[in-house]
């Protein structure tokens, strides 16, 4: 009984410990948002880097009904010195044409197409941007995914945030506003619970960083061995912000969000995204099995638990209550992350917000379950430290 009841009094100390982390993760990140996102450019410091030359190395498989208008909005970029370098696998992927046309339409933007990518790694966005890499004549390499849509100004606000010890400016992962239920799933979780974790480890000095759209010094990049250093991984962005962190460079995020505009979403692969996610960091950082009390329904039976056997307190009123006021606190975030009006109700926000917490512990259980994951056209098994092996047919 002794051992019982220090059990249960270590799990009450945790449930507070547990109470007084996540609170602090959601002020920080309330906070960030109101005072960093969606500056206007007066308002932000003189850059050491101003108007540097970039390269900007875009992965392409595969078209989508937005991808045309997405890779658009990358030529019509207000900067004076830049260079597009469009990277793609196969000489018969549709995503050619769609380059072609572009460069075409745009001749006076200083733009190359690059086929057949170079096997350097497992790595196939890696192996895409190989020749990219190579082609590429700035000091300065941002890497941005297929999905994103940017503002004519995005390259000048992740410039400004270049100074001179920073190694690598990032943009916090965000959606654009879509129709249907799905794309206010996704931008419920890139609204509330992914920057709460995003923003938290930043602001506290924990190296997190997604790939989606990366500004790097090139010559640091080069000093780890180049891109091709990073082919053995899936996660190649942490991987990358690591190698620029481990040399002494400072990150930096982006006043503008990293906008995904995918023509192709679905509640299934919003869920398998999520699943292959939680693969990837449970590889490569252990302490991600903590994560499921991170979530709102688990994170408040627990700490509901422990304000009833230290306070007496009524459970489930108090998981009530707690559910409530974390409700409300992602909604003001997800507003501040948006940066103007929501395009659906409240209504829907709160059944999406409902169903995303609801999956929260089904997934993670799911990438527990299975080690490999498929990403592109391949399967990989992941090993432990973040490396991985190609799964070939037979």
């Amino acid at each position: 009984m002794a051992v019982l009841e220090l059990a249960m009094q270590g799990l009450a100390v945790f449930g507070f410990i547990l109470f007084f982390v996540l609170w602090l993760m959601h002020f920080m990140s309330i906070i960030y948002v109101r005072l960093h996102l969606h500056k206007k450019r007066s308002e932000v410091k003189q850059p050491f880097v101003q108007m540097a030359g970039v390269s900007l190395l875009k992965p392409l498989k595969g078209v989508d009904p937005n991808l045309i208008s997405n890779l658009e909005t990358f030529f019509t970029l207000d900067y004076p010195k830049y260079e597009i370098l469009l990277c793609v696998q196969d000489q018969d992927d549709p995503a050619v044409d769609v380059c072609k046309k572009l460069l075409g339409k745009y001749p006076n933007v200083d733009a190359r197409l690059f086929i057949g990518g170079k096997k350097v790694g497992i790595n196939p966005k890696i192996n895409n941007l190989m020749p990219g890499y190579e082609g590429a004549k700035y000091g300065l390499i941002w890497i941005c995914d297929s999905g994103i849509r940017v503002k004519p100004d995005t390259l000048t606000d992740l410039t400004n945030q270049m100074t001179e010890k920073v190694g690598l400016v990032h943009g916090l992962p965000y959606v654009a506003d879509r129709q249907g239920f799905a794309a206010t799933l996704e931008q419920v979780y890139f609204g509330t619970s992914h920057p709460r974790s995003y923003i938290s480890a930043n602001v506290t000095g924990i190296k997190c960083v997604t790939g989606m759209s990366c500004l790097m010094r090139k010559d640091v990049l080069d000093q780890a061995g180049g891109l091709v250093a990073f082919a053995q991984y899936i996660a190649e962005d942490y991987f990358m912000a690591k190698a620029i962190a481990d040399r002494g460079w400072r990150f930096s995020m982006a006043t503008q969000v990293a906008l995904q505009n995918s023509g192709s979403y679905s509640i299934g692969q919003f869920q398998s995204r999520m699943i292959r996610w939680t693969k990837l960091r449970i590889n490569m950082l252990p302490g991600t099995v903590l994560e499921p009390v991170s979530e709102c329904f688990l994170a408040s039976l627990i700490i509901g638990w422990a304000a009833h056997y230290v306070f007496r307190w009524d459970m489930m009123v108090f998981f009530m209550c707690h559910c409530l006021a974390w409700f409300i606190s992602d909604y003001i975030q997800l507003t501040g992350v948006q940066g103007g009006p929501l395009c659906f109700s409240k209504l829907d926000f709160a059944v999406a917000w409902f169903i995303r917490e609801s999956m929260a512990v089904q997934i993670f259980l799911s990438a527990l379950w299975d080690p490999t994951i498929s990403w592109r056209t391949g399967r990989y098994r992941l090993r432990c430290g973040g490396t991985a092996e190609e799964i070939l047919d037979v």
